[in-house]
């Protein structure tokens, strides 16, 4: 592995993280192209389920760049994006190199195979952090390989892993993101403490959830809505109150959001099932659930707190990826026990 490769290839991580979670059930992706003489010309993640994946984004913005014009289609619309590309790019793009956090599609599905694609565009190298873990997914790097394309695979390859944790286990049971936020010194509550960037990222999170999972004490206490109105047409996220006793006030707004189920109880086995499942909640449920929790994401604010309430609680975290979104800092840790 060579160091710019490495360098090369934590760019597109980095870039990737940008859009974790929200791409469920889609793995989170980054894409960087380079040209001929190695000067990096696009920078790109995949951003939804069915849209277009990060290595088809980046190719469309290194066209764009090296052709000086702006295409007029959707970017997001990976069918039409292929057929353009296909159609106009290969000796625009024959000689650049693409690096990716994840193994190429070889498969056509929602969306066209980026394999292919890549193939027919006559890049001179692929350079791949990490193959794809699902069984019948993988054939990307042989599509590549007969097409004459030089492939590195395994650059970076713990990060990218990393990346790559959320998607390979909702694949068999739920993935568990607790969120909370914070003061630099650790406090909570006493109203929004996140920046308006950090509220719409939890609500961008809320629309993909399979279900939110908040305690009853919260409920009870803050009385809240939870639901997705930053996210024009966007879903209320369905609701487990996790709670021993049924004791709430019906007309607070949590209950009142159209096309929402509200689960009440104790029974946490739906989390059996592959889903992704949001936990917003204090110190009681973060306790409850450990055991049950497999990443963290802390919006740190940069302020000082006098508020008397934090999280009691004794867990150990790896710190995964730190990123800003305005001036909050977003935190994504993974448990790793007492």
């Amino acid at each position: 592995m060579s160091l710019n490769d490495s360098l090369l290839m934590q760019l597109a991580i980095n870039k990737a993280w940008e859009y974790q979670i929200l791409t469920y059930p889609n793995p989170a992706v980054g894409a960087l192209v380079t040209n001929r003489y190695g000067e990096i010309i696009a920078l790109e993640a995949h951003q939804k389920a069915g849209s277009s994946h990060a290595e088809v984004l980046a190719l469309l913005k290194a066209y764009e760049h090296l052709t000086s014009q702006k295409v007029a289609i959707n970017p997001l619309d990976s069918h039409s994006v292929h057929d353009f590309l296909l159609t106009h790019a290969k000796e625009t793009l024959g000689g650049c190199s693409i690096y990716v956090t994840l193994e190429p599609c070889a498969h056509s599905g929602k969306t066209p195979s980026c394999a292919l694609l890549i193939g027919e565009l006559g890049l001179k190298k692929v350079v791949v952090g990490v193959l794809d873990p699902l069984s019948g997914h993988t054939g990307g790097i042989e599509i590549l390989k007969a097409k004459g394309v030089k492939v590195v695979v395994g650059v970076e390859s713990k990060l990218t892993k990393q990346l790559l944790e959320p998607f390979e286990i909702w694949q068999k049971r739920a993935f568990v993101l607790f969120k909370l936020a914070q003061t630099h010194n650790g406090k909570i509550g006493g109203g929004y403490l996140s920046s308006q960037e950090s509220l719409t990222h939890t609500h961008q999170l809320r629309s993909r959830a399979t279900k939110m999972m908040i305690g009853g004490n919260t409920v009870r206490v803050d009385r809240p809505r939870l639901d997705c109105r930053l996210i024009d047409g966007a879903k209320a996220p369905d609701i487990v109150i996790y709670s021993h006793e049924d004791t709430f006030d019906r007309d607070i707004p949590l209950f009142g959001i159209p096309n929402r189920n509200v689960e009440i109880g104790n029974d946490l086995s739906f989390l059996d099932r592959p889903s992704f499942v949001l936990v917003e909640g204090g110190e009681g449920l973060l306790n409850a659930l450990q055991g049950k929790i497999d990443w963290l994401l802390t919006y740190q604010t940069p302020t000082i707190g006098d508020n008397r309430v934090d999280y009691k609680a004794n867990i150990a975290l790896q710190t995964l990826h730190a990123q800003y979104g305005g001036v909050d800092c977003k935190i994504w840790s993974r448990l790793i026990g007492l």
